[in-house]
Order: C-alpha cells, then sequence, then structure tokens
C-alpha cells in the first residue's frame, strides 16, 4: 500500500466518523434515545453504500479508499452490539432483538442490493 493510499484512508475515516456522530446525534434529537435509531441507520446506510461501491468498483485502490477508510469508520459494528447487549440488560429484550435481528437482516439486504446496484454501473 502506498502512503498516499494510507493517507486517504486516513482522511476519509475522518470524514466517515464525523458523518457517524453527526447523523447519529441528529437520529437520537429527533426521535430520541429509547432505541439505537442512530446506530441503526448508519449501519444500513453504510452497508448499501459499501455494497453499491463493491458492485461497481473495479479498482482496488478505489474500494481500498471508500470501504475501508471512508464506510469501514462510518458504520459500526462494536456499538450495534453494544447497544443490543444494553437494551437486554436494561430488560427490554424485545428491542435487543429487534435491534439485533433487524440491522442483521438488514445488513445482507442491502448490502446485496447495493451490490446489484453497483453492478449495473
Amino acid at each position: 500500500m502506498t502512503l498516499l493510499i494510507a493517507l486517504g484512508i486516513g482522511l476519509l475515516g475522518g470524514i466517515g466518523a464525523v458523518a457517524r456522530f453527526l447523523l447519529d446525534g441528529v437520529m437520537a434529537e429527533r426521535w430520541g434515545a429509547s432505541f439505537p435509531l442512530g446506530t441503526f441507520a448508519v449501519n444500513m446506510s453504510g452497508t448499501l453504500l459499501l455494497g453499491l461501491v463493491a458492485g461497481a468498483s473495479t479498482n482496488d485502490e478505489v474500494l481500498r479508499l471508500v470501504a475501508t477508510g471512508l464506510l469501514g469508520s462510518y458504520t459500526t459494528f462494536s456499538t450495534w452490539m453494544l447497544e443490543s447487549q444494553r437494551l437486554a440488560e436494561d430488560g427490554e429484550f424485545r428491542l435487543a432483538l429487534v435491534n439485533f435481528g433487524a440491522s442483521l437482516a438488514g445488513g445482507i439486504g442491502l448490502a446485496w442490493i447495493g451490490l446489484q446496484m453497483g453492478g449495473q454501473l
């Protein structure tokens, strides 16, 4: 990996992290924090975009920059798991299962849709 690609990944990673923070904040402010809707929205949009980029990209460097840098820092597996676990700890078992299941099924479905859409570009 060249230094330029590494710097690009770092720069795009910063942009992705800030975008995730802002979207999560807007969602929590607008819809409340009883369900981790911000993380859900971030992960679903990021999964769709990752599928789109992977389906459309024929250039490994572009895929590395966008998938690893931008979308790798934008999406958040660890927060999804932590929020699901916290919901269960708080006795919100149904919400924990909804968060876990909807995120898993939605992520797989949206990645597939993104791949199909990207392949058409």
